[in-house]
């Protein structure tokens, strides 16, 4: 009799093996292997809330190998499935998390985002069929979702047949199945294709949305989620390829992904996993990109067929948008952030305080935007360090509470800032300026700055304020030619290790909004992709590198009666 499978000590050796790089992923690929292995550790500490459950991972990868394959050559051959160590991960992972105060699963939300021919229909499959089945759900509801009747089959057929070609699963869970749904008649659960919104009264437990990118609008994922309410584990699946739509909900996912596997944004209740080459390292034309883009690169994703099709590519310019979206899982019509996160994170020191830089040059910056917006207060501090310069970096925040209580993508985060006094909350519906300029006049007593820089716009009536108060006031126009030398200059202090920040939780946020734009004369300028993704600290900060890298500061807009010319 052969040895049964352990799945848990291949979920192991592929969150090792990637972890250490012997096994070559690209980057968020790497940091969701080592998220597993740095919560592991925390959850020795009884102080975690998660534990891992390493019964509910194996159990959810043996319920996948009691099925059959319904596609390609292992269907022909009537084989079972057999996972790959990756998916051992995946699946183990996703299922394997538990709270520890409650035993319920740990992760809400699951985004997949892998090349093509890389399983992913089947894996949102066997996770149908199982929270149909064994997860332990009365009346399960569980969806395949889609804006097309061919996308919310590309789950569901699967699905279904899987469960038509495993009659002793049938049998032992008391399954019916229909065209269009199977039903559990032991506890009423049931398992269906939607177009569009589920209806009225639908308590979904159980959301799988497969090609996540084709979707133009998030009101399927919102509906679905708004229903899950009563349950007490749901699950939201969201499986993807890389696509070009970088105004849709799809890659606003990529990027909150991004975001919490690099440590900006925290979500405990997210599980990510994005395959892809890393653009900024990788040469895309090497045969090694495939296989690092590509967890299932000689099973599924055909190792000689991907690579003939890498060969066209690199000979036919027309082909290779087509190709770095479909098996690197490059998203095509997406700018590149502005800056490395990671070297951002080495930047930070949690024990820097102002109170250190006493007696060193300084200049203050302002960015106002909007009333009813966010407005960033800025202090840059100048130290000269073995022939380089080197640059410190305050921030302060302000958001009208109004703004801070209203429902949207950026809600949770502004109320843990808040909590956190990272994030000052003014009375009413407007940002109060009168709140900022106290708070600059009492920073500026203990720092005195050479200047403090603003944007006219919007500010005019403030830096008059300031001014009374004996503050020298320069205009800085965020103008391309104004911004990108500045700019230039943060990308190489970032890079050469001159930057460095508190750790700032919101300026890190911020930086990981900026991306970066050429303008037709090739000036690199940052600007963010949506209006909710504020940027406003980090152009507070290139306008105070503006002024400081000048050297010797010019006259107050004041004394010269018009706005500063740079």
């Amino acid at each position: 009799m052969a040895k049964a499978r352990d799945h848990v000590a291949a979920l192991w050796r592929y969150a090792r093996g990637v972890a250490t790089g012997k096994i070559a992923t690209g980057k968020y690929a790497r940091l969701a292997c080592q998220r597993h292995l740095d919560d592991f550790e925390r959850s020795k500490s009884k102080a975690y809330p998660y534990e891992f459950d390493p019964r509910a991972a194996g159990r959810i990868c043996r319920f996948a190998e009691l099925l059959s394959h319904v596609k390609g050559k292992w269907a022909a051959r009537g084989e079972r499935i057999k996972l790959e160590d990756w998916q051992c991960f995946f699946l183990g992972a996703v299922f394997g998390w538990k709270r520890r105060a409650t035993g319920k699963r740990r992760f809400r939300e699951v985004y997949l985002e892998v090349p093509r021919k890389s399983g992913k229909s089947l894996l949102g499959a066997i996770i149908g069929d199982y929270c149909l089945l064994a997860d332990g759900e009365t009346g399960a509801e569980v969806y395949s979702g889609a804006t097309s009747e061919k996308q919310a089959w590309e789950v569901f057929r699967p699905a279904r047949l899987m469960l038509e070609r495993s009659p002793a699963l049938v049998e032992r869970y008391g399954v019916e199945i229909w065209a269009k749904s199977i039903l559990k008649h032991r506890d009423l659960s049931r398992f269906e294709p939607v177009i569009g919104k589920p209806g009225d009264g639908a308590s979904p437990s159980c959301a799988i949305i497969d090609e996540f990118h084709e979707h133009q609008t998030p009101d399927l994922c919102d509906t679905m989620a708004t229903g899950m309410v009563a349950r007490e584990q749901p699950l939201l699946v969201m499986l993807t390829t890389a696509g070009s739509d970088v105004a849709g909900p799809c890659y606003e996912k990529h990027g909150e992904v991004k975001k919490m596997l690099d440590g900006i944004v925290p979500n405990e209740e997210l599980f990510g996993m994005i395959y892809g080459i890393d653009e900024d390292a990788d040469d895309w034309t090497d045969p090694k990109a495939l296989a690092k883009a590509n967890p299932n690169f000689g099973v599924s994703a055909d190792a000689e067929i991907l690579l003939s099709r890498q060969r066209q590519a690199v000979l036919n310019t027309a082909q290779q948008a087509r190709f770095k979206t479909r098996h690197l899982n490059i998203w095509t019509q997406a700018r590149s952030g502005l800056f490395n996160l990671h070297q951002w994170r080495l930047a930070g020191d949690a024990g820097l305080a102002r109170e250190e830089f006493h007696g060193a040059e300084c200049w203050f910056a302002l960015d106002l935007a909007q009333k009813s917006d966010m407005a960033a207060f800025v202090e840059l501090y100048k130290k000269d360090l073995d022939g380089a310069t080197h640059w410190y970096v305050f921030g302060r925040y302000y958001l009208p509470e109004a703004a801070v209580e209203e429902p949207g993508p950026n809600h949770a985060v502004y109320r843990k800032w808040v909590i956190d006094g990272r994030l000052v909350a003014t009375d009413g519906a407007t940002v109060d300026y009168e709140t900022i300029k106290e708070a600059v006049i009492t920073a500026a007593k203990l720092a005195n700055p050479r200047e403090v820089v603003f944007d006219p716009y919007n500010a005019t009536h403030l830096a008059q304020k300031l001014m009374d108060e004996g503050l020298t006031l320069v205009e800085y126009p965020q103008t391309p030619p104004a911004m990108a030398v500045p700019c230039d200059e943060l990308v190489s202090a970032l890079k050469d290790a001159r930057l460095h920040h508190d750790g700032d939780p919101v300026l890190a946020w911020m930086a990981a909004n900026c991306v970066g734009r050429f303008t037709r004369k090739g000036l690199l300028v940052p600007m963010k992709e949506k209006p909710h993704q504020k940027i406003d600290g980090i152009v507070a900060l290139i306008m105070a590198l503006g002024r400081a890298s000048m050297g010797e500061s010019k006259a107050s807009v004041y004394d010269t009666r018009g706005v500063l010319s740079l």
